[in-house]
């Protein structure tokens, strides 16, 4: 599991990679709320994660609770297909504002 962190303004882009289960969801938790705590809009990139069980599925629903009680934007951004299937699975495809990349979600501009 690697996570790669960048500002693209105005978002703060949290790049996960390899799997991410619970040995790895800690650090991808923490990586998420750090990227949280100046109430800048995040995006999480999963184009590279190979696998996420509950563990990562829960860093991610944390992450989203938090930003909505800041008012800030949380969203996801190029949704591997492992990674949807699970997000389906739990009906999160239909909570989590799913972008189709970091750039598409930057184009839009609001």
């Amino acid at each position: 599991m690697e996570i790669d962190i960048k500002e693209r303004s105005p978002f703060k882009v949290v790049h996960l990679s390899g799997d991410v289960d619970m040995h790895s969801s800690p650090a991808v938790r923490q990586a998420i709320l750090d990227g949280l705590k100046g109430k800048q809009p995040l995006l999480v990139e999963l184009s590279a994660v190979t696998y996420m069980d509950s563990s990562g599925v829960a860093s991610l629903v944390e992450g989203f609770q938090t930003a909505r009680q800041q008012g800030s934007e949380f969203g996801l951004a190029a949704v591997a297909r492992p990674v949807l299937s699970v997000l389906k699975l739990a009906r999160l495809d239909k909570v989590f504002p799913i972008h189709a990349s970091v750039d598409e979600r930057l184009a839009r501009g609001d």
